[in-house]
């Protein structure tokens, strides 16, 4: 049974018989399209109106533009560097000719007379390479489809679930600049996202002088470095309209590989409309 079924080769001798000894051959045994050239310059022309070509089976010796000289012109262009190029000569059979078919980007150097058979054995050879490639490069392309797939549903999750979540999130950088809110943070506070967005913590915080502020913010990172997270503190928002937001406020520390400080992820309960009962009013109100 033939193979090899939608595979492309071009075919490289500016002798008119053995392009047809060549063609004959290959038909006999595989259901590979076959274009010819019968010169370099064709050749090229060829290969970059085809670049679906699979392979190149190229003579060396031909005039104006030998095998060497095409084969140097295919790896230079981008639509036909990545072309495999077998050379099959009758003429230039010394180690030095081989070694420069190798140096310019030949895959193999096969010497006139050549079995057909060991022939037919390169080229599935390199056909073979080409449809694992090809498979292995399909597997990767679906595998990676399907976990952009996954990776855009969980995403898609994600953002609902900030969207949606009653609590304000604010994401800070080490130096308590705000970098991302969510719109619930958005209503608490009564600014835009593009307006928070760029903010000190501090400038949504409730402080009674700069320099308490900045004591806070001391205070602040360094609980975070040591424990990782500050949870449940009191603390209170001030909105835009000047209104104080009273809040339950839990702080969490991203670090980097280097275990410095990356992003800072803040959560803020609106406690507003709540009733503090303190130890002793809550011992008056049971009687003990």
């Amino acid at each position: 049974m033939k193979r090899y079924s939608g595979f492309k080769l071009l075919a490289v001798d500016d002798n008119e018989h053995n392009l047809f000894t060549l063609r004959s051959l290959v038909h006999k045994h595989m259901d590979v399209e076959i274009l010819e050239a019968t010169s370099g310059r064709q050749a090229l022309e060829l290969a970059r109106a085809n670049p679906d070509v699979d392979l190149i089976i190229l003579d060396v010796q031909m005039p104006e533009m030998d095998g060497f000289e095409t084969a140097r012109m295919l790896k230079i262009h981008k639509k036909t560097r990545g072309i495999p190029v077998i050379f099959l000569t009758a003429a230039f059979k010394t180690e030095e000719f081989q070694q420069k078919g190798y140096d310019v980007g030949g895959v193999d150097y096969l010497l006139k007379p050549i079995d057909d058979n060991q022939l037919l054995n390169k080229i599935s050879t390199y056909f073979r390479l080409i449809e694992k490639e090809r498979e292995l490069n399909r597997v990767l392309e679906q595998k990676v489809a399907e976990r952009t797939a996954e990776l855009h549903q969980a995403n898609q999750h994600l953002e609902n679930i900030l969207r949606y979540m009653g609590e304000a999130l604010l994401i800070l950088d080490p130096e308590g600049c705000i970098k991302q809110v969510n719109p619930a943070a958005c209503d608490m506070l009564g600014y835009e996202q593009q307006e928070l967005t760029g903010m000190s913590i501090g400038d949504v915080f409730e402080e009674e002088g700069q320099e308490q502020a900045n004591a806070f913010m001391g205070l602040w990172l360094e609980a975070l470095i040591r424990a990782g997270a500050l949870r449940d503190i009191e603390a209170a928002f001030i909105a835009k309209d000047g209104t104080r937001v009273p809040i339950l406020f839990s702080r969490t520390a991203l670090v980097d590989q280097q275990g410095e400080i990356d992003e800072i992820i803040c959560i803020a309960k609106n406690m507003s409309g709540y009733c503090r009962v303190d130890e002793e009013s809550s011992a008056h109100a049971t009687g003990d």
